[in-house]
């Protein structure tokens, strides 16, 4: 299949305009396909050729203007248009589609616990070419009509209001939007509608899933309506579509999109199971992120990939900001900083780095990789810094000038500038060039001269290229507290690079440089600031300051200028004393994934898993109280990931509770049974029984985990066999699948299956297309075979055997982290 380049959706922008599309889709004849008939109506302003994209199983009928084309002419995903005169054209095509078991195009699924069909749409990037014909580029906008021809007992979403006739459903028209973005959603739904400021508003998921959405409706509906309101002070422009609905769609690939009036979420964001405050405020900043993109991406859209960060960093700057200023979540920053931050770091260190605005983005292809911790993470970075340089009042000033002249248009990079500087007399084409187009991360790093008297100066050391604004915290230890508790002294505000050094009187306990988290860079701590932060850490005031902290210290293990063994023992000290829980989280995620499964030895593993357990039993300790339920789940689900031995976790499954509470949900039952089967203390008669008592979507995907943990032979034949030769597994269970195969206990029972990845998974995605090669390379890949071997066998796959783009960039990315971990062993 043909991708479109960049030169060729200008050559077509300049030829076409795109007034209408009438889609017609029929779901109603059979599981394999569905019918779908379009209607465009287009105008070209001179005589030409161009073409049209579809990617059907048959093409049946192409009239243009009344007359037949030819089917046959149909090139990979392309239908040419030949002899075009200047003036209005009528394209028909009439054809069945296939549906899709990866989450590109329609995507459809049969829930395993009732046995209800569901179906939705996921067009990004070019997917709509799976579902109707079209001019598939986000500059061609148009109005799209649309109706949906469904099974009795179903309901149909789309991105306007739907009334249903008969056995059809039609949408109102939208207004002009990218093709990208038009949305629909079809089954027998469960749904909790309201009204506010006059509009629908709705939440949706699949009928199985409805206790647990009817749980949660209030709080989902109190986000909702509280960005909503938030977003209402901030934007001049009001909200543009007719309708707000809210669809939590079974094997989403992302977390959701800004499908205009309708989003869809994946449904694990209707929670089966306890979960903790911090994936509820996760939940709550994805429907703030995705609702920014409203304005920002659906109103306002990008002419084309390029700027795709426009999009996603806007989002997700937006989407936290307004989370903290709108709603009890008050802390968000904090999880963006300890979590979704790093995300931006790693990226930003690996060879396939790009700027946060690449100049240029060749083809679709090569635009789908950019979804990425840059335009995410270090975008929504570098929009919090610039907003701490420009101020919030010139800012929000700039983005609204920006919807006033783009509205329901395009713009570009170079647009959005000028929106802003339109707002303010600084030059910010000047911090454009400086943060957006550039790559890497700088690295701050204090120095403290004494002086006379006893006055010292501060002086930061800069590693890069950006100016950066920061907060400068001085902290001492509180004289009145014998716990270690530190104090604010000052907080300074210094402009890096710096004319001159700070003077910053007496020689501080802690100087801790980017407090707050207002830029994007790694810092660095002067010698006794360290020792400061190994004793003292968790007497820092500020759940943000110590982000900062724990961010700085990941960054070192990483460059290797701090061993792995140091931060487990900093996080053994102070993580039990921990308030926060994105903190907690966060520490023993990295703690356990990185630290203990790719960064230390196998040897040096059992005393690692040790100190991890050690603490997790801390944590139960503190909690046993029950005022902190979230810290004690998160307690009891890091012990059962580092259990090395299977005899307490198994107690609990067989009490079905944790002493002291909790009671085992389906999640947590699942997750010691995966445990279990990593350390041979379960079989195949435990994971069937495990299912049949919980035979849900998720109970699949845990019954996949589970078989393809087990440390038997013959399990892990058929774990590969259904990944890589069988093409059935969906791309949950695909990804289930390959998060139980490798396991670093099981490393010799493997071992034969890591040069067999790299040309299998070349085949996969040359069979299966974009989505299962980002699973493939993101969880099959065996990213516990730290060493040189398993480098040299990835570099010869990216050399001789020619894996398509997505998979190529994910290979990239994980053989640049496996020879990262290797310094960090080395060094160690």
């Amino acid at each position: 299949m043909s991708v479109l380049t960049r030169d060729e959706a200008q050559t077509r922008a300049r030829l076409i305009d795109v007034r209408h599309y009438r889609i017609d889709l029929d779901l109603t004849t059979g599981d394999d396909t569905f019918d779908s008939h379009t209607v465009i109506g287009f105008t070209t302003r001179a005589d030409a050729d161009t073409f049209v994209e579809l990617k059907p199983a048959a093409l049946r009928s192409v009239t243009l203007d009344g007359q037949p084309l030819d089917p046959e002419t149909l090139d990979g995903n392309r239908l040419p248009l030949k002899n075009l005169t200047a003036g209005d054209h009528e394209l028909r095509v009439d054809a069945a589609m296939r549906y899709s078991r990866t989450g590109e195009g329609m995507h459809r699924f049969t829930d395993p616990t009732d046995g209800e069909t569901y179906v939705y749409t996921q067009l990004f990037l070019d997917d709509v070419q799976r579902v109707f014909a079209a001019f598939d580029q986000p500059d061609l906008k148009a109005v799209f009509e649309l109706s949906v021809k469904a099974p009795e007992g179903w309901s149909v979403l789309a991105n306007g209001i739907t009334e249903h006739t008969g056995d059809v459903w039609k949408a109102a028209p939208t207004p002009p939007i990218s093709t990208y973005l038009v949305a629909v959603a079809a089954g027998p739904w469960h749904s909790v509608r309201t009204e506010h400021r006059g509009l629908p508003f709705a939440i949706h998921c699949r009928r199985s899933l409805a206790p647990h959405l009817d749980a949660d409706a209030g709080e989902i509906l109190d986000v909702t309506r509280a960005c909503f309101d938030r977003y209402h002070e901030k934007f001049e422009e009001p909200y543009p579509f007719d309708s707000y609905d809210q669809a939590f769609v079974p094997e989403f690939n992302a977390g959701a999109m800004e499908n205009p009036g309708l989003v869809t979420f994946r449904d694990e964001f209707v929670y089966r199971s306890a979960v903790t405050d911090t994936e509820r405020q996760t939940r709550a900043m994805v429907i703030a992120h995705e609702m920014a993109h409203m304005w920002f991406g659906d109103l306002v859209t990008l002419t084309w990939w390029d700027d795709i960060w426009l999009n996603e960093s806007f989002a997700e700057y937006m989407g936290y900001q307004t989370l903290g200023e709108a709603t009890r979540f008050s802390g968000a920053w904090t999880e963006f900083g300890v979590v979704r931050k790093g995300w931006g770091y790693d990226a930003d260190q690996r060879p396939s780095t790009h700027p946060v605005a690449p100049d240029s983005v060749a083809d679709t292809a090569s635009a789908l990789l950019n979804f990425d911790g840059i335009s995410y993470a270090k975008g929504a970075s570098a929009l919090r810094q610039l907003v701490t340089w420009l101020g919030e009042k010139d800012f929000l000033a700039g983005i609204n000038t920006h919807f006033a002249r783009h509205r329901f248009g395009n713009a570009t990079l170079a647009d959005f500038i000028d929106s802003l500087a339109a707002a303010t007399d600084r030059d910010v084409h000047a911090w454009a060039e400086a943060w957006l187009r550039t790559t890497g991360v700088d690295t701050l790093t204090p120095r403290i001269t004494p002086g006379a008297g006893g006055i010292c100066t501060l002086t930061v050391e800069h590693t890069g290229g950006r100016p950066h604004r920061i907060a400068v915290g001085l902290y001492e230890q509180d004289p009145g507290d014998e716990g270690g508790r530190l104090t604010l002294r000052e907080r300074l505000d210094l402009d890096v690079p710096q004319a001159d050094g700070h003077p910053i009187g007496k020689r501080p306990a802690l100087v801790l440089l980017n407090d707050g988290d207002l830029s994007y860079a790694k810092v660095r701590f002067d010698p006794q600031s360290f020792r400061t932060v190994r004793e003292e850490l968790s007497g820092l005031p500020g759940p943000l300051t110590r982000a900062v902290v724990w961010n700085a210290l990941r960054d070192a293990v990483r460059d290797a200028e701090l061993p792995p063994t140091a931060y487990l023992e900093t996080a053994r000290a102070h993580l039990p004393h921990e308030t926060d829980l994105a903190l907690v989280q966060g520490v023993l995620g990295f703690a356990t994934r990185q630290i203990a499964g790719r960064y230390l030895t196998p040897d040096e593993r059992p005393a690692a898993l040790s100190t991890l357990s050690a603490l997790c039993r801390d944590l139960l300790r503190r909690t046993e109280d029950g005022d902190n339920p979230g810290l004690r789940l998160l307690a009891v689900r890091h012990f059962i990931d580092v259990a090395a031995h299977p005899d307490t976790i198994a107690a609990w499954l067989a009490d079905a509770i944790v002493p002291g509470g909790p009671e085992l949900d389906p999640e947590l039952r699942w997750r010691i049974l995966g445990r279990l089967a990593v350390l041979g203390a379960t079989d195949e008669a435990a994971i069937a029984a495990e299912l049949d008592r919980d035979p849900s979507a998720s109970g699949q995907e845990g019954a996949a985990r589970c078989r393809a943990a087990l440390p038997d032979p013959q399990a892990k034949q058929r774990a590969w066999e259904a990944m890589f030769a069988h093409d059935e597994l969906s791309n949950y269970l695909f990804t289930a699948t390959a998060q139980g195969f490798w396991q670093p206990e099981q490393a010799d029972l493997v071992s034969a299956y890591v040069p067999r990845y790299y040309e299998d998974a070349v085949a996969l995605a040359a069979r299966r297309g974009p989505a299962m090669a980002e699973a493939a390379g993101t969880w099959a890949f065996p990213a516990h075979a730290v060493g040189t071997e398993t480098l040299r066998l990835g570099e010869e796959c990216l050399r001789d055997a020619q894996p398509g783009p997505a998979l190529r960039r994910k290979l990239i990315d994980q053989l640049d982290d496996l020879a990262r971990a290797l310094r960090v062993r080395e060094a160690s």
